[in-house]
């Protein structure tokens, strides 16, 4: 590790003073979220046995060839895991010889960042989200490596993420980013989670709009009571499944989840960002939402459950509707465990509920962009940032992608097909294939949905419906066409010590309080007082001005996303 100049540390003493304040995303901490299938591969990313056609850019540094050992450090509340803990970092130790060494911060993610930074002491890789402030802060004291050399010489991000790259450049122009779960393809799993038991001893009763959903849950409540929560929005606080059902009410971009995101909390009128407690749709949701809660049809510890509490329910089968920004995660596995002990139990997935007279296949239950959700950045403490760049290209290569998602090859796969797919051997196990993404999930850092997710279908759509992975085939068929793609709205915060950025952390901490409060109103004129006095206490912290710095920055998005910069 390098040591930083007193200059940057003088102007890190503001994140100092805010290390107790917890940064959110969304519902979404980086490994939260699974790919979605996308576009078929390009032929001209490998031969035909899978090897790399013939680079031009000079002498590459090839993973494997000596050992490369570099720090990692994840700004989130969870920590990478010890790399040889997991298969694909066992894998990396044995065959590659690649060692991680984890930095971690034991729940002291935003402390432990401001430290490191006061301190001058940096991991040589920071994973965290796109456009961080902190991120920023370090790029200005020119402390981030920036990858433009790279780009021709390592091309599997240039190559598959597309024109698209440019978005996350800075404002130098440069690019220091490598973002996770690139694509060019819609890609995404929120969306609807249904108790298959429950739902089949009721009837089976339509659940498609609003009413039904309304109407189902109080079934739901009447007959199970207290033994089961009829709707299970995972952690309120984040807006995570309220945020699913607040888009039942607009169709295409009129309600997305993201609207309800910190990053842009607003929602787009014309050419401008707009509030998001004015909103009729908005407020019209938050009446519904207010409706089942005080009927008891949401779990009343929706705003202060954790995670665990949320997998808890879902496993044990005691929920009857699950929606969240990524319920596969949860309920994929326990679908699996449940049905070991009584096939007809099990989880499976609907389509986007509505509001009566809307169109259900405008209703976008989730949102993705080109870039995923988290991005690493490399630092100057690197001794060998080109090996750390080739190392994260590696990762999203078509071989690093499969040893991820299948394990090393030889054993479940064995070569490529003439499109650079996998070759699937007979020794295929789905069952064991299904254990790699989620072992592997917490230390994937960088990955590329256009290619691994057409490789993982090449081998379900072999098989019946029925037959076919739980994620995959609800992926395909169900949240796939239901997300909306939210690429404009990308880097909307502002740097923390900045007015707009002081705006931002009082603005959110308002609107938690605001929203938690109308979403859990004794009646609907109580939902729309609260919402009026949250708009007025917003604009007293100075909203209208981080809506306008947003709005010029989202305006700039849509120029340079059109090829007018």
């Amino acid at each position: 590790m390098k040591k930083l100049k007193k200059p940057f540390m003088l102007a890190v003493a503001v994140i100092l003073m805010m290390a107790t304040v917890l940064v959110g995303c969304s519902g979404n901490n980086g490994n939260e979220s699974e790919p979605t299938p996308t576009k078929e591969p390009q032929e001209d990313k490998t031969s035909g046995n899978g090897d790399k056609k013939e680079d031009p850019a000079g002498d590459k540094w090839v993973l494997g060839e000596k050992p490369f050992k570099f720090s990692a450090y994840a700004h989130y509340p969870n920590d990478f895991p010890d790399w040889e803990t997991t298969p694909f970092g066992k894998w990396l130790k044995e065959e590659k010889q690649v060692e991680v060494d984890v930095v971690k911060a034991g729940g002291q993610h935003v402390a432990k960042l401001a430290t490191m930074m006061s301190t001058g002491e940096l991991p040589d890789l920071i994973w965290t989200d796109r456009f961080h402030p902190e991120m920023d802060r370090l790029r200005e004291a020119g402390k981030l490596v920036a990858f433009d050399e790279y780009l021709d010489k390592y091309p599997n991000l240039k190559e598959w993420m597309g024109d698209d790259l440019n978005m996350l450049r800075h404002e130098d122009g440069k690019l220091y980013q490598f973002p996770n779960w690139y694509t060019s393809q819609p890609n995404g799993s929120a969306g609807y989670v249904v108790n298959k038991k429950i739902y089949e001893e009721l009837g089976k009763p339509p659940l498609q709009t609003t009413d039904d959903l309304y109407a189902y849950l109080k079934a739901v409540k009447e007959e199970y009571g207290d033994s089961i929560v009829p709707f299970e929005p995972d952690r309120a606080q984040d807006a995570n499944g309220l945020g699913v059902l607040y888009t039942a009410f607009g169709e295409d971009k009129e309600a997305l989840y993201s609207y309800l995101n910190r990053s842009i909390l607003s929602v787009p009128k014309g050419d401008k960002l707009t509030s998001i407690l004015d909103d009729p749709i908005f407020r019209e949701a938050q009446k519904y939402i207010s409706k089942l809660y005080r009927e008891k049809l949401i779990s009343q510890e929706a705003f202060n459950q954790t995670r665990d509490q949320v997998e808890e329910k879902v496993m044990a089968g005691r929920v009857a509707v699950y929606a969240a920004a990524n319920p596969t995660q949860y309920a994929s596995t326990a679908h699996y465990e449940m049905i070991k002990d009584d096939p007809d139990s099990g989880y499976f997935m609907i389509k986007p509920i509505h509001k009566p007279g809307l169109d259900q296949d405008k209703i976008k239950a989730g949102t993705y962009t080109s870039f995923g959700w988290n991005a690493a950045y490399i630092t100057t403490a690197a001794e060998d940032p080109e090996a750390l760049f080739a190392f994260l290209d590696f990762m999203t290569s078509p071989e690093g992608m499969n040893v991820q998602f299948f394990g090393p090859e030889g054993l479940y796969w064995d070569g490529f097909d003439e499109n650079g797919l996998p070759n699937f051997t007979e020794n295929y196990d789905q069952e064991e294939v299904s254990k790699f993404d989620p072992e592997n999930s917490q230390i994937m850092l960088v990955g590329n949905t256009a290619y691994i997710n057409p490789a993982k279908y090449k081998y379900m759509k072999t098989l019946p419906f029925d037959e076919q992975d739980w994620t995959t085939k609800y992926m395909q068929t169900i949240t796939l066409p239901s997300q909306a793609n939210v690429t404009e709205f990308v880097g909307l915060d502002p740097a923390p010590d900045s007015d707009e950025g002081i705006i931002k952390t009082s603005v959110d901490e308002i609107f938690l309080e605001y929203y938690t409060n109308s979403a859990t109103a004794s009646s609907d004129e109580e939902v729309d007082k609260i919402l009026d006095k949250g708009s007025q206490a917003l604009k007293d912290a100075g909203y209208d001005k981080l809506l306008e710095w947003r709005s010029a920055k989202w305006q700039e998005n849509l120029k340079t996303l059109s090829g007018n910069e």
